[in-house]
């Protein structure tokens, strides 16, 4: 699409295909009507038109050098534009000059400047269009330069009175050309890559669906096991005469039961997808309470990662499923804690931004590459070398759930660390939007117990 840079050679490549194409037609048209009757009828003409015909055949060898090197493509493509214009232009002097009909080869160029490089490539052609043939004629009014020698000069008009109206003709078609390309170039841009990723979800749902449902029976498995393992470990730890390093190694497997167990309920949340019930909720003390649960859990709160607070001690509520952000909530805080070092804090922060609630898990880990920004909700996709990317393709199947009542997820990553801002919409002091009726405030209905 028109805009798309990582597309431009594509495009260069079908546009150089057609304009030899299109060259190849012209010249077999001009041939046959210049050399159909007596060949020496139009002798300058025929040079002109020849020369321009094998020019632009040259300079399309040259287009074609410069984009197999893959280099300064924006460049060459207006070049291109530029130079057709031009070629036009010698053209139109001899076949008519301010009359000449060859002029709507200039809304041509618009048009494939649109698809080459869009709106701006659009303008540079009819630019460069206008001021061709504006500079060709003003020529002729001035006396500086004559029609060819071999065609009549009644064929030509070459008086100030006789231009205006061919002047203002072609510079509305060449305008108006080059707006409606222009626009329409954007607009197929933006409908493609919102078309493009919507196949991608599409296909990403598809087969987090059919991963879904092997997932489902697995955890189902899994999961009994693991409760009578961390209930034996529990039961061992405690039987008297146990050593230090027994008791070391009984905290290590109910360390990684604990992690299996975290893996498997995200695995069930990924695989069980529900419909969210938005109301309004009081994400502040949903926040608060998930700051407290982490604080108590996994690595947070034993002096290891330092979970806390950072928001406002009143209500703050906005339009959600209180269980699902707070699953949301969770999963993030998790994820912030797993990517930071001994000693480091993860903030969660609540904050009211106009008619916007913003919720800001900050961690203080290494931060995101910049190639895995775009993939990092991607099931099964992880950064680090410890887990199994589940629990952020979760946070973003429930913030997708939720694009009907306005929620957004964003990822900010510097050097010293990452941040998701999730965005809702806020509900005023009394539990109702602009246009809704008041309905009852609640800081966790619905939610359920978060293992940890």
């Amino acid at each position: 699409m028109a805009g798309d840079d990582s597309r431009l050679p594509n495009r260069l490549a079908w546009i150089t295909g057609l304009r030899l194409l299109f060259l190849s037609l012209l010249l077999g048209a001009t041939a046959f009507l210049y050399l159909r009757g007596d060949l020496g009828q139009y002798p300058e003409s025929q040079l002109v038109v020849f020369a321009s015909i094998g020019s632009a055949f040259a300079l399309a060898a040259v287009y074609a050098t410069v984009l197999r090197s893959g280099k300064h493509l924006r460049r060459l493509a207006e070049a291109q534009v530029v130079l057709d214009q031009l070629t036009w232009t010698a053209i139109v002097w001899v076949s008519g000059g301010a009359t000449s009909g060859a002029t709507s080869f200039y809304g041509l160029t618009c048009l494939v400047a649109a698809i080459l490089i869009g709106l701006r490539g659009a303008a540079l052609a009819a630019v460069a269009g206008m001021a061709s043939f504006a500079i060709l004629c003003s020529s002729f009014a001035l006396g500086w330069m004559k029609p060819p020698a071999d065609q009549a000069l009644m064929h030509y008009v070459v008086t100030w009175d006789g231009m205006i109206y061919p002047l203002l003709l072609n510079g509305l078609g060449i305008t108006v050309v080059a707006l409606l390309a222009g626009y329409l170039a954007e607009r197929l841009r933006r409908t493609g890559g919102a078309l493009l990723r919507a196949e991608a979800r599409a296909t990403a749902a598809e087969r987090l669906a059919m991963v879904g449902r092997l997932a489902a029976g697995l955890a189902h498995e899994i999961r009994n096991p693991l409760g009578s393992i961390s209930g034996s470990v529990q039961m061992l730890r405690e039987a008297p005469g146990l050593g230090e390093e027994d008791k070391r190694l009984c905290d290590i497997i109910q360390g990684e039961t604990e992690r299996l167990n975290n893996l498997v309920s995200d695995m069930m949340d990924l695989a069980r997808p529900k419909k969210p019930e938005p109301e309004s909720v009081d994400v502040a003390a949903l926040a608060r309470e998930v700051v407290a649960l982490a604080s108590k859990s996994d690595r947070g709160g034993s002096g290891d990662v330092t979970v806390r607070y950072k928001g406002p001690s009143e209500p703050l509520v906005a339009e959600c499923d209180a269980a699902q952000m707070r699953q949301v909530l969770w999963n993030l805080v998790r994820n912030g804690v797993q990517a930071s070092a001994a000693g480091s804090t993860v903030t969660v922060a609540v904050e009211e931004a106009g008619d916007r609630v913003r919720m800001l898990v900050t961690d203080e880990g290494p931060g995101i590459p910049p190639e895995a920004v775009e993939r990092i909700f991607d099931a099964f996709y992880t950064t680090r070398s410890h887990g199994a990317g589940i629990g952020l393709a979760v946070v973003r199947r429930i913030i997708d759930d939720h694009a009907a009542v306005g929620a957004t997820i964003d990822v900010h990553s510097t050097a010293n660390g990452a941040t998701f801002e999730v965005g809702l919409a806020r509900v005023d002091a009394v539990g109702r939007r602009e246009t809704d009726q008041p309905v009852a405030v609640t800081a966790n209905a619905r939610s359920r117990p978060v293992e940890s």
